[in-house]
């Protein structure tokens, strides 16, 4: 049929879609070429999280078009049904897909030539009510299974329900079915992914809910022959005590978790209409820490939020230092049309924000030395990447503790039992592995 290649922006969740656009290729006969590289069609699958993603998608498709001038340039993604006809205005572009589109690439490209003028198929968001399972593929040490899609919070300085829609999901026994299936394909390890993952369970054509997330974590510490299983992120106000006391108690699930906290002052919290408050967020991390104590909990914060004071922002740091938490993701506040907060008043300064990043960052840093730190000594299974880089193979600890050890062929891709030992001089924690531990047998 041809050649594509493909080119992600963002999170994991549009990593794990480009994996079954690219599948959907493969099946219909394409061959894959790796980006940038003379393919007849590019797919490019945007983010639109920060001003910086959108400007990155110009030079993506620039780079294509420079491997091959005659390629067919196809955009999908979050930025594709935000702004299609900026998008269309970029040269060398030929198609763009929105939300409802992006899954049926091939029936759009039919009849498309490079020449053409660009086409926009983008229907209005709250129009579209489907749920697509992805799951990204290459290797069997570690899958990003998407379960849920969209999300109805409105917090004030996000565009994802505008370019995403509505929350909507999978069953748990359509999720059930993929996760057998990934397992008998020898995946080790499973990361569940969604928009707003603990807000699964609502039907795609209904809008009701019908299930719950609990109900999903049950169900998958059920199944057989799997060996680790991780949430990617989820809500704090959404985080039932139930879910907590089944990773606690389960050695599938892995003792880790990623919560957004944003601020830690709660008048910004209630300036972005966030669902929770500094209380509730530290009442579940100690929670977590009495059932788990040996549990990665990692946090998403944003600084320089409009209207964020010097008190508020050393609220935050105060906070997150007390916390026992594990390390931070930190995000600065970049403008996005279409939202609230672009309109509120009192904008912080770029310089302060760039300031009060880089003092979280420290902050992160120093707790996550600490975190690894504290396992120096003990006897942990780490799944092994498969890929090499410099000599070395990188793995997890269960508590998402990076190691590394020297290449060795016959550990690639699995889970070995090892000896955490002391920090390296780029700052990883090296290991002597012990045995490949045997895949669990479950009844």
């Amino acid at each position: 049929m041809g050649s594509v290649s493909f080119h992600t922006l963002g999170c994991k969740l549009n990593f794990s879609e480009t994996s079954t656009i690219a599948r959907q290729f493969r099946d219909a006969g394409w061959s894959r070429v790796e980006f940038p590289g003379p393919a007849d069609v590019v797919v490019v699958n945007t983010c639109s999280v920060t001003e910086n993603a959108d400007r990155e998608c110009r030079t993506i498709v620039q780079r294509a078009r420079a491997c091959n001038s005659a390629a067919r340039v196809i955009v999908v993604g979050c930025y594709a049904q935000l702004k299609p006809e900026e998008i269309a205005r970029i040269p060398g572009v030929s198609l763009v897909l929105g939300a409802a589109e992006k899954f049926n690439v091939l029936g759009f490209l039919a009849g498309l030539d490079a020449g053409d003028e660009p086409r926009i198929q983008a229907c209005e968001i709250d129009q579209v009510n489907t749920f697509v399972p992805s799951f990204s593929s290459g290797d069997r040490t570690r899958t990003f299974l998407k379960l849920q899609d969209g999300c109805d919070y409105q917090c004030t300085f996000c565009t994802i329900p505008l370019a995403r829609g509505k929350s909507r999901s999978a069953t748990v026994a359509a999720a059930v079915s993929q996760v057998v299936e990934l397992v008998q394909k020898g995946v080790r390890e499973i990361v569940l992914t969604g928009v707003n993952l603990g807000d699964f369970g609502i039907d795609p054509l209904s809008g009701q809910r019908v299930e719950t997330f609990t109900q999903l974590v049950a169900a998958l510490n059920d199944i057989a022959g799997l060996q680790r299983i991780r949430i990617s992120s989820i809500e704090p106000n959404l985080l039932t005590e139930e879910v907590i006391r089944i990773m606690a108690s389960s050695s599938r699930w892995m003792p880790h978790l990623h919560m957004p906290i944003q601020s830690g002052s709660d008048r910004i919290l209630s300036q972005m209409r966030r669902r929770y408050r500094s209380a509730l967020y530290e009442d579940k991390v100690t929670l977590i820490r009495s059932l788990m104590p040996h549990a990665a909990i990692g946090v998403d914060v944003i600084v320089g939020f409009p209207g964020e004071s010097d008190s508020d922002f050393q609220e935050t740091v105060d906070f997150l230092h007390r916390l026992p938490v594990s390390y931070l993701h930190v995000f600065t506040y970049s403008e996005r049309e279409n939202t609230i907060a672009v309109e509120l008043p009192d904008r912080v300064d770029g310089s302060v924000r760039k300031q009060r990043n880089r003092i979280l960052r420290i902050l992160s840093a120093k707790k996550m030395h600490d975190f690894s730190q504290a396992s120096i000594g003990s006897i942990q299974d780490v799944l092994f990447e498969e890929e090499v880089r410099e000599g070395f193979l990188y793995g997890y600890t269960p508590n998402y503790i990076r190691v590394k050890y020297a290449y060795a062929p016959e550990l690639q891709g699995k889970i070995v039992s090892c000896k955490i030992g002391q920090f390296g001089s780029d700052g990883l924690l090296e290991i002597t592995p012990l045995q490949v531990a045997e895949p669990i047998a479950y009844s």
